[in-house]
């Protein structure tokens, strides 16, 4: 008898003991867990822009006299030579020597732009020409396994850049002899006296209204603006970078335009860094200088039908890509003396453990000692935890 009851009270002491120790212990930290993954790391820089058209034409007043009000509006269509004004010259500039000489005077300007336009596109052509023959050569030598991929990507830019740089020349030249075609005939006007006619104003190129800028009738000076034209679904993106970030952009390089919600993002690259800087105000009153670059896009922009001239885009310009790359959470990191350190995830213990990570971008981080895929480490650790701590997943 007084052996069971020893027997029981051994039983009911370490029972005690049990449960002091469990009641004693720390209770497990719950934390959030992310997975280490392998894939495509990419840095960049990201800021806003907007898109713009590439070529636009303003058409201005070829005379001084009382306009017409204009019927076009914003976003209408119009084909090259259709008539988009209608003005009647006034009658005392037809008897103004001054005027004549003004039109003369815009003649010759005219002529001299047209001569210039035509240098450029010939120009250009020829550039257009050498990108051409290089594409074919590093084609030839990729194929043979003599150049690299990269290489072969510049070339091709190359010859896209040189004959976007051809369209835009052609349509300079075309501006040009429209210009110089409307001022000869505002002179002849005004040497006849023809008083009586209207003057029909044309349009230089085949696109739509992007903004009438003289809409109502009203009496109209020589040169003064009246409408703009452009092709609306020719467009390319200008975003507004730190200049201290601009260094590390080059021609060539990949990027992604967000147009906003609901609306997958756009390839693009970078065609320009334009080599001089302005000063700019942020939000916060801090003066930065900062570089335009500019993107095109690398896909058709048949899938957003609203994008248009003017339109507030944010753009990503991938400055880095490195393939198969061991990528963890920025949020797991923290510092740990001169060094990164991460708590992982090893049965239910937290182990901290130091890891090797010198690039890093918004997300996440590219690791190059310390971790392997497949591991899990907890996200944004708390003070609480320390190394061997117990952890509970949330």
């Amino acid at each position: 008898m007084r052996t069971h009851n020893k027997l029981l009270l051994a039983t009911g002491l370490a029972a005690v003991a049990a449960l002091a120790v469990w009641a004693l212990e720390p209770r497990p930290i719950t934390v959030e867990l992310a997975q280490v993954a392998r894939g495509a790391f990419e840095q960049g820089v990201a800021d806003d822009g907007r898109t713009r058209v590439r070529e636009r034409y303003v058409v201005h007043a070829p005379l001084a006299g009382r306009l017409d009000r204009i019927r076009l509006k914003a976003g209408d269509p119009v084909k090259r030579g259709e008539v988009v004004a209608l003005l009647s010259p006034s009658v005392p500039a037809l008897l103004d020597a001054r005027s004549v000489r003004e039109l003369s005077a815009r003649v010759g300007a005219a002529e001299a732009q047209l001569a210039r336009s035509r240098a450029d596109l010939a120009r250009v052509s020829a550039q257009r020409e050498q990108a051409k023959a290089d594409l074919e050569r590093q084609s030839r030598l990729s194929r043979e396994g003599f150049v690299s991929p990269a290489v072969l990507e510049q070339a091709e830019l190359a010859l896209r850049t040189a004959e976007r740089t051809v369209d835009a020349a052609r349509f300079g030249e075309e501006a040009a002899g429209h210009e110089l075609a409307q001022a000869r005939a505002a002179l002849s006007r005004y040497r006849s006296g023809d008083a009586g006619a209207k003057w029909e104003v044309l349009s230089p190129v085949t696109g739509a209204v992007l903004k009438v800028v003289q809409e109502s009738e009203g009496n109209v000076a020589l040169g003064a603006a009246l409408l703009e034209l452009a092709d609306s679904r020719s467009l390319e993106a200008v975003v507004d970078v730190l200049s201290q970030e601009s260094v590390a952009i080059r021609p060539g390089m990949p990027a992604r335009i967000e147009l906003g919600r609901g609306v997958a993002p756009l390839a693009a690259r970078v065609r320009l860094v334009e080599p001089a800087a302005f000063t700019k105000f942020s939000a916060l009153g801090v003066e930065e200088q900062r570089v335009n670059v500019v993107l095109d896009f690398a896909e058709p922009l048949d899938r957003v039908r609203t994008l248009g001239d003017g339109f507030r885009v944010e753009a990503t310009i991938v400055t880095r890509r490195v393939e198969g790359a061991v990528k963890a959470p920025l949020g797991a990191l923290f510092r740990d003396g001169e060094g990164w350190a991460v708590f992982v995830s090893e049965g239910e213990r937290a182990v901290k453990r130091p890891v090797r990570a010198p690039q890093r971008n918004g997300t996440e981080a590219l690791v190059e000692e310390g971790l392997t895929p497949g591991e899990k480490v907890v996200l944004y650790p708390p003070d609480a935890l320390k190394d061997g701590a117990r952890i509970r997943a949330r």
